[in-house]
């Protein structure tokens, strides 16, 4: 399965990475933290080994030894996973569920630093979020330019040409999902030219197309909202780099639209599947675009840290986001979090992962309904924007994903297709 490769070649690969990049940081740990620094780095780095060879050699999984707040929920859920009546009784590398145990690995890595004080705050992954924004950047000055244009006239258009720039820049939204580090091992992910152009090419490869539910239900939103009620969207991030300039850019079409009234963002509390939005991630990209000699892309960036300074646009981060469970499983695990989604009318899912967890990863039968694979997560109406990158699809129309199995047996892995799922909840 692609699960099987995934752990055999991909996750190794990363793992090496993460330790070329401690070592490569070495002098830079001597300088700000002198001999402790380069202790807690050879400490760090002989735990990662061991991590990477437990996982080569198919080792069980072992629990968390760490004192951080989510050890015992992830303890737990190996206990759960212990015990399931078909499972293999003690999981390991590859005789358990393929998303439990690729996120264990990044929970580890966190693990690996947090333990091993005074480089905890290292995130081995900033280099190259870092790198995939600036490497993005032709893309980034298209985009933010587009926008700025747009807005100098949003005023003036008419709900069709309304509904026209929101559908594109969710598709703009929806193909930023292509540039993910963790699908690439951390080779370059780049958005190299403007996503602007080749929309209309990619129309075809959209299976599932519920851009126009998204539409009305925020027109209707819009209409019905009173003195006492704001509309309320959640944009649950995927990664940084272009793919959050495009979210960040949807976000202020909504506001500025008045489609939107406030924009929630979730991000990831610890550095996550190499390319995740993590807090400081959020903060940097708005600084950079703020501080670029470009015009567009600085008024950008000015105007979204003057959103965030205003309290219309939030930044959020829950420990569940990177807690293995699916999603099913929020009400119960994190009912604060839940209680928080339902105040949203519309929560957008961006990628791969987070498709994975609204329908527990599973090998469903491609014609299942959406609202079946949720398991009874419904916070509030949701839409998915995701390319597909994994081998669990729903919601197809009968026998379209066997015909396109047929022509590109690697279709459901290789982020050409992608998906705009809508669920209007209960």
């Amino acid at each position: 399965s692609f699960a099987y490769f995934t752990i055999k070649d991909r996750l190794p690969q990363i793992l090496t990475r993460v330790i070329d990049t401690l070592h490569r940081h070495k002098n830079e740990f001597f300088e700000e933290h002198g001999e402790k620094g380069v202790e807690a780095e050879k400490r760090a780095i002989s735990f990662l080994s061991k991590l990477r060879n437990e996982l080569q050699t198919d080792k069980p999984v072992t629990p968390l030894e760490d004192e951080l707040p989510d050890a015992a929920l992830w303890n737990q859920y190996l206990d759960y996973q212990r015990n399931l009546p078909n499972g293999n009784g003690e999981p390991s590398w590859f005789q358990s569920p393929w998303l439990y145990v690729e996120c264990y690995m990044y929970r580890r890595i966190h693990a690996a630093l947090a333990q091993n004080p005074p480089i905890d705050n290292f995130d081995v992954f900033k280099e190259g979020k870092a790198q995939n924004f600036f490497e993005s950047q032709e893309a980034v000055i298209a985009l933010c330019t587009y926008f700025q244009e747009l807005l100098k006239n949003i005023k003036d258009l008419d709900e069709k040409q309304l509904q026209e720039e929101l559908l594109k820049l969710l598709q703009v939204s929806l193909w930023g999902n292509k540039c993910d580090l963790s699908f690439s091992a951390g080779e370059d992910s780049s958005q190299k030219s403007s996503p602007l152009q080749s929309l209309e090419n990619m129309v075809p490869y959209i299976l599932v197309n519920d851009m126009e539910k998204v539409w009305s239900l925020l027109v209707n939103a819009k209409k019905n909202r009173t003195e006492r009620s704001n509309v309320r969207v959640d944009i649950i991030l995927d990664n940084a780099g272009f793919e959050l300039v495009s979210d960040l850019v949807l976000a202020d079409f909504l506001l500025s639209s008045k489609l939107a009234d406030e924009v929630y963002f979730h991000g990831k509390s610890i550095p996550w599947y190499v390319s995740d939005t993590t807090k400081q991630d959020f903060n940097w990209t708005i600084k950079q675009l703020g501080s670029a000699n470009h015009m567009w892309m600085s008024r950008c960036g000015i105007n979204w840290e003057g959103n965030l300074k205003k309290g219309v646009w939030v930044f959020r981060d829950h420990m569940f986001w990177t807690l293995p469970h699916d999603f099913s499983s929020m009400s119960e695990v994190a009912p604060d979090l839940y209680a928080e989604l339902q105040k949203s009318n519309l929560l957008l899912f961006k990628g791969d992962l987070n498709y994975r967890k609204l329908t527990g990863d599973r090998r469903w039968e491609y014609s299942v309904p959406f609202h079946q694979a949720l398991s009874k997560f419904h916070p509030a109406p949701l839409c998915s924007l995701r390319t597909l990158k994994s081998d669990t699809q729903v919601g197809l129309k009968p026998g379209q994903g066997e015909q396109i199995q047929a022509s590109e047996p690697e279709w459901m892995v290789s982020g050409k297709y992608g998906v705009v799922q809508f669920d209007a909840g209960l």
